[in-house]
């Protein structure tokens, strides 16, 4: 899974400049950063924050989405609310089959660039969040599907996404031991060579066959983890700079 995540404006921007297009960063910054929640030290998908991704259509200037995917099938904004806390996920061995993310699989995908995400660890009946992040300290490249949604009542667009995920490597194993689950999970985060992969047309069978090569775990010895503080209840401190310090539980060493 991976409802929570780090993504700061920098990170966000990192495919815009890959060509040190300065220009175009600063138009990024005026036109689009006011319609976004950046920065987001911490935020819950639940909250459907707004980002900056990056489309097929759209590589390398980034659009301004909802987290939380909104089929175009979607009648009203009744139903809407009804479906995007079930659509901020998409597992990646179904997404061609699952009526809210199949047209997307074949036609919408994206790019997120996000510093880390968390997750929360089982023991004894608590949870513990976890930072995970790059060991390099470069932005994870998640994979993800968007949509582009007409409300009827306002003709208001609206530009949604999930994140699409796949099963979890061993690290992810040792964290995300959910025992609701039937196994860990992980956003499908994309090496950097293979990202602009993502993004290319699926016209047929051999390129279905290409992007499900891509959904796989990402290896555990480029990620790194630690405990911070807790992301729910009282003593959460919200959406600031130190959520990501570092916090030890000695009761994790028993």
């Amino acid at each position: 899974m991976c409802y929570d995540i780090r993504a700061s404006l920098e990170t966000q921007l990192k495919r815009a400049l890959r060509r040190g297009d300065q220009e175009a960063a600063g138009e990024i910054r005026e036109k689009l950063l006011p319609f976004t929640d950046l920065p987001l030290f911490h935020a819950s998908g639940f909250s459907h924050p707004r980002l900056l991704i990056y489309t097929d259509e759209s590589p390398e200037y980034p659009s301004v989405a909802t987290w939380g995917l909104i089929p175009h099938w979607v009648k009203d904004s009744a139903q809407q609310k009804q479906i995007w806390n079930r659509t901020l996920n998409a597992r990646g061995e179904t997404i061609f089959e699952k009526p809210a993310f199949r047209l997307a699989a074949k036609g919408n995908r994206c790019l997120l660039f996000i510093d880390g995400f968390y997750e929360h660890h089982h023991h004894k009946g608590s949870t513990y969040p976890h930072y995970i992040h790059r060991r390099d300290g470069e932005p994870l490249i998640l994979a993800g599907l968007y949509s582009d949604w007409a409300d009827p009542e306002t003709g208001e667009v609206i530009t949604s996404f999930s994140i699409v995920t796949t099963e979890g490597n061993p690290m992810m194993a040792r964290i995300h031991n959910n025992p609701k689950l039937a196994g860990p999970r992980m956003p499908l985060i994309l090496p950097d060579e293979l990202a602009d992969k993502w993004l290319e047309p699926c016209q047929d069978a051999a390129d279905r066959q290409a992007l499900e090569e891509l959904i796989r775990s990402y290896p555990e010895e480029e990620l790194a983890a630690y405990t911070v503080g807790k992301l729910r209840g009282k003593s959460y401190p919200g959406n600031v700079p130190e959520i990501t310090t570092e916090v030890a539980y000695p009761e994790l060493d028993t």
